[in-house]
Parts: structure tokens; sequence; C-alpha cells
């Protein structure tokens, strides 16, 4: 349900691209719009809203296409002539709240001074919007067989675009002087989202990922001199 074809994803890492090869994840579909900034126009807004809605109220197992049509007004015919399967729908689903996500992601850390900031930011939003996010807490917790295996799976190829994806900011604060250029940023990057996937797949018995200002502190303490910069106050 959340593979995809063998395609080839090139990622922006800031001063080319690279090119990741394999069975493409929801997540990677996601990064690989927001990183290329590629617009779609929803016209399947409704159903997708209705999708949304039910799938947080009663799972996605759970929720007919015949539920969907209801909800959104539609005739059963539609929505399937706009998704042509259930399967379809569901990663359109999930693909939107990535998207959103991800544009969050973006705007949270234009708005931070330094880049030890932007990294203590950016950890921080991130587990806040993908653990708070009601469709995804949902799948985490009743259905992560659904989920988790497009944030994990495929050898390690999300993990790797998400990766490529984070060292391509980094890699932009090194060119502009924030970074130290003997910082191997590809491998702090790697780091840092092997970390906020690990607080984002397993409970913790000595972190409350609940508490922001915990997490920044995390950040701030273990992340940010990675980069050999000085840590945010």
């Amino acid at each position: 349900m959340l593979g995809g074809d063998e395609r080839v994803i090139r990622v922006d890492t800031g001063v080319g691209t690279a090119e990741v090869r394999g069975p493409e994840s929801l997540l990677e579909k996601a990064l690989s719009d927001a990183i290329v900034r590629s617009e779609r126009a929803e016209a399947n807004a409704a159903v997708l809203d209705a999708a949304y809605e039910l799938f947080c109220r009663q799972g996605i197992q759970r929720t007919t296409m015949d539920d969907v049509a209801r909800r959104a007004g539609l005739s059963r015919i539609t929505v399937y002539r706009r998704m042509v399967s259930k399967d379809a729908l569901v990663e359109q689903v999930v693909l939107r709240e990535f998207r959103r996500y991800i544009d969050q992601f973006l705007l949270d850390i234009a708005q931070a001074p330094t880049v030890g900031d932007r990294v203590v930011v950016g950890f921080v939003s991130s587990l806040r919007a993908i653990r708070g996010n009601p469709l995804v807490e949902g799948l985490m917790a009743v259905e992560p067989h659904l989920l988790v295996p497009s944030i994990v799976g495929h050898d390690g190829r999300t993990l790797h675009v998400v990766g490529q994806f984070v060292a391509g900011q980094l890699r932009r604060e090194q060119s502009a002087g924030h970074v130290p250029a003997s910082v191997d940023v590809d491998l702090v990057a790697e780091l840092m989202v092997r970390l906020s996937t690990s607080f984002l797949l397993t409970h913790s018995d000595l972190v409350d990922l609940d508490d922001d200002e915990q997490l920044a502190a995390i950040a701030r303490d273990f992340l940010v001199p990675m980069l050999a910069v000085p840590k945010p106050a």
C-alpha cells in the first residue's frame, strides 16, 4: 500500500543533485515534491478532506470508499474516477500531510536567526508536527504497519532521502559560512535524521517527547555541537 514502482529520485543537495534509486515510499514522494517546490492543484480536495477526517476518526482499515463518498457528498463512481483505488486514496492523503509538514518545517526554520537556532527549531518542530498530526498519530498508535514501512523500509532508502534533504539545508549553511568547511554535513544530517526517527517511532523513558523545552535542550546539547558552531542561548 505504501510502496511504489522503481524510479530515480533527484534530490537537491545545495550544490547539485543526488540520485536515489529504488521503490519510492510515501515520504520519499513527499520530500521530492517539497524539495523541488512542485505546487500541485488539489482538484480532489473534497475527497481528500473527507478521507482524512474518516481516517483520523475510525482508522484506515475501517473506512470504505462508500464512506468517503458519502462524507464528500459525491457518488462512489466519482470517487473511484478520481482515486482509482483505496490504496491510491490513502497514498494521496498521507502525501498531503507530509507536504504540509515539510512546508511548515521550512517556514519555522526560516524564522530562526542563527544556524544553531535553526537546528533546535527544526528538531522540535519536526517531532511536534509529526507526533501531533492526528492522522500520523493514529496510524502510529493503531495501524503502524501502514506507516512505519514507508519511513524505515526499502533498505533505508527513505532515511537516505530525508538525510539528503537535511544535508542540503546544512550545505547551504556551510556555503554561507555559518558552518565550518571541515564539518561532514552528510554524516551530521544522517545522525540527526536517525535520532529524530528513533524518537518518532519508539517510546523513551528518559525524554518527554511532548516537552518542547526538553527537546530543545537535547538539540542544543547534542545536535548543534556536531556542526562545530556555538550553542544557541
